[in-house]
């Protein structure tokens, strides 16, 4: 896994590290007022989140310094691992906020849904680089489809949608990424409806249909199930320019928008960091997604250049769902915003996904 030779660190690519960490900090800041309006003096969520900090960089810099091989020879355990997590979340799990989503050991928390993500990319990139490029084969399709399915339908289980549309996204802009045929691609648009309506009727809960009744008719109930997001375009949009100031935004501190740490996140930062916040936010975002976007360019390895294509599709997804939410452009699923939102599962994870694409990118180096 590493080798002496390998521990040279010009070799990364610095800038992805860099801005990643600043879009850390600028998470932290955001989760450390949170806890100001919580009136805990113990600021256990900002304490939390930077333990998983420190533990996120110590699975980055080991992911980094591996042989890019490793991920390669290990994608199917990966995978394995993953869905043996959701399977037992679904018995011993802890059911937070109307989702059976979490192990809990102590006060520390971990959600197998996190890792399924990384799991799923390894194996879905494995799978692409050995059929040596026949991707409009129906076995391609519908094998790496089923793959995908198992995931899906485990986490339906729990119940997490947000999740859920994740993983079907990633496998979903892989399949149109590699130049799946557009006949199945169209198929599974329409099965997809078809289990839109389904679901709606036998398997989605009554929250998560409000969640979507409000998005498209957030004036019919902006003091029920419209709360959520009327305060949260509120909240972005008194920020103004230079925002309220960190720890003095009136809709976060006086708790009026509710999972201010994780789901609305984007909104604390609008409102205490105001314009000038969120362009660094956008800034940082674009920077990450930039330098991905150049190790899939400069990468001939196809597993290598398609673990950094999963990874870009699932940051960029889980981007636009979640700031999407925030200003009433989409409807609010549970998506957290990457590397900014609470969540030590989300933030390891991710960090980890970062230091797999530093190993494949000092394999081109």
């Amino acid at each position: 896994m590493l080798k002496s030779n390998s521990l040279n660190t010009s070799r990364f690519d610095w800038v992805l590290i860099v801005s990643v960490l600043f879009l850390i900090t600028v998470g932290l800041s955001a989760i450390y007022s949170v806890d100001l309006s919580s009136g805990s003096t113990g600021l256990i969520l900002f304490k939390k989140q930077s333990i998983a900090l420190v533990l996120g960089l110590i699975l980055l810099f080991l992911a980094s310094f591996s042989q890019h091989t490793f991920f390669r020879s290990t994608a199917k355990w990966w995978y394995l691992v993953a869905i043996i997590f959701l399977f037992l979340v679904l018995f011993f799990g802890q059911k937070i906020r109307g989702t059976t989503g979490w192990f809990v050991f102590g006060g520390f928390s971990f959600q197998p849904v996190e890792f399924a993500k990384i799991g799923l990319i390894l194996m879905l990139a494995y799978i692409i680089s050995r059929f040596g490029r026949r991707f409009e084969r129906p076995l391609f399709f519908f094998g790496t489809g089923a793959v995908t399915l198992i995931m899906i339908v485990l986490i339906m289980l729990q119940p997490d949608l947000g999740s859920a549309a994740i993983i079907g996204i990633i496998w979903f802009g892989l399949m149109m990424l590699v130049g799946a045929r557009k006949l199945y691609l169209r198929m599974l648009v329409g099965l997809g409806i078809l289990c839109s309506i389904l679901a709606w009727f036998f398997l989605l809960q009554d929250y998560q249909k409000d969640r979507i009744v409000t998005f498209i008719n957030p004036n019919k109930d902006r003091l029920g199930a419209g709360y959520n997001v009327s305060q949260s375009i509120i909240a972005v949009g008194s920020g103004q320019v230079l925002g309220r100031g960190l720890g003095y935004g009136s809709q976060s501190q006086l708790r009026f928008l509710p999972e201010t740490q994780t789901d609305f996140i984007f909104s604390v930062i609008g409102e205490e960091l105001g314009l000038v916040g969120v362009l660094v936010l956008l800034v940082l975002y674009a920077i990450i997604l930039w330098r991905i976007l150049l190790i899939i360019k400069n990468n001939t390895n196809d597993f290598a250049s398609i673990v950094a294509s999963g990874t870009f599709i699932l940051f960029f997804s889980q981007f636009i769902i979640n700031v999407g939410a925030s200003i009433g452009l989409l409807p609010v699923t549970g998506v957290t915003l990457p590397f900014v939102s609470y969540g030590g599962s989300s933030l390891i994870i991710n960090l980890l996904l970062v230091g797999i694409l530093e190993s494949m990118a000092r394999r081109k180096n």
